[in-house]
This record gives structure tokens, sequence and C-alpha cells, in this order.
């Protein structure tokens, strides 16, 4: 089965009361988790190419990585191809994570956030999350998972949503979590998997 492809825009958040209220207007409040992610890198120095990440959620270990389909970018709305497995055995992490160390990967950097999900009630394909991202403040994040040949209706209902919300597009910043915390030279090690 071809993974689904993640269309989203994500805007940087000034008022998370007032936005928070017209969500609920046009959403259904899902859950609330606090999720910590451990992204791995090949790249000693720099921002890194490519990237993988393992997220912990509390319940399990997802490893998780994204390619960037920037031909079908557009209008605000970034589209990427997610790739993702459990970790089941987390009782043998250690195995894993040295696999990863002997491969020359490297802990990159750590991200944590705490997010808030809504469902569109139009078409609760459309999650609508409040992030709150350590160091870098609030963030709101839409995304649709669809197949390739629903990208265009995607994106119509992103726009709907952002329109919805009035949210104007010189609003989104669509600049990546992991990008950010590196501008600001955050890497948050101490928080990391292998604790080292």
């Amino acid at each position: 089965m071809k993974p689904l492809l993640e269309v989203e825009t994500k805007v940087k958040v000034k008022d998370v009361r007032t936005l928070r209220k017209r969500i609920k207007k046009i959403a259904k409040f899902e859950k609330k988790e606090c999720r910590g992610d451990d992204y791995f890198a090949l790249q000693k120095k720099g921002f890194p190419k490519k990237a993988f990440r393992i997220r912990d959620d509390g319940k399990k270990l997802v490893v998780n990585f994204k390619k960037h389909l920037k031909n079908l970018y557009g209008q605000g709305i970034v589209v990427k191809e997610e790739f993702e497995f459990e970790l089941t055995d987390t009782k043998r992490l250690d195995n894993f994570l040295a696999l990863l160390e002997d491969f020359n990967f490297k802990e990159w950097i750590k991200k944590r956030k705490t997010t808030e999900s809504y469902l569109y009630k139009k078409d609760k394909r459309v999650v609508i999350e409040i992030n709150y991202v350590q160091h870098l403040g609030y963030y709101m994040e839409i995304e649709y998972l669809a197949k390739r040949r629903e990208v265009k209706k995607a994106k119509i209902k992103i726009l709907e949503v952002l329109d919805q919300l009035k949210i104007k597009k010189d609003q989104i910043d669509n600049i990546g979590y992991t990008k950010r915390l590196y501008q600001k030279g955050i890497k948050d090690k101490k928080y990391f998997i292998t604790k080292k």
C-alpha cells in the first residue's frame, strides 16, 4: 500500500485564545497530547538535508521520515510523502540505537510539543492542530492525509479552513520546527532517548 501524502500548512499564532474560539466553531475537539521527537541525521555540521525522527507520545515509539514533494507545493501549502513504523520491541531500543550509531547517525535535535487536535466538522479528514512547541511558541497546523489523486481536493479544503479562521496567506509560515530550533541554536540534547 502506498503511503498517504501529508498536505498541510502552518501559521505562527499570536493570539491563541481567539484562534481556539474560532476553531471550536468549525471543528470538534479530538485530543490533547504531548509529543517528544528525537531527530537523527548523518550530517555532523550545518542543517541536514535529510533526517528522521523517533516520536514518543507516551504510549509508543514511532520512527518517521518525510520526502518533500515540492512539485506539488502551492498556495502556501506543502505536500510530503510520509513513511513510518512503530518500534514494537521497546525493551531492545538500545539495540536499534546502537545500529543507528554504527551507521554514523547522530542525534541531532529534540523537539517537544503539546498538541490540541480538532476535526473539521465539514470533513473529518481535515485535522486542525494548535501546537505549543517548546522554545518556539504557538503554531497552528491544518493537515489533510490524501492519496496523490486527492491533493487538489485537500488544498481546497485547507484553503477553506484558512478562510473560515480569517487567516491570510501572508500569515502562513511553513518553515519547519527543526529549522527554527536550529536557527535559535537549541538542541535540547538532555532530553534525548539515549540520555548521553
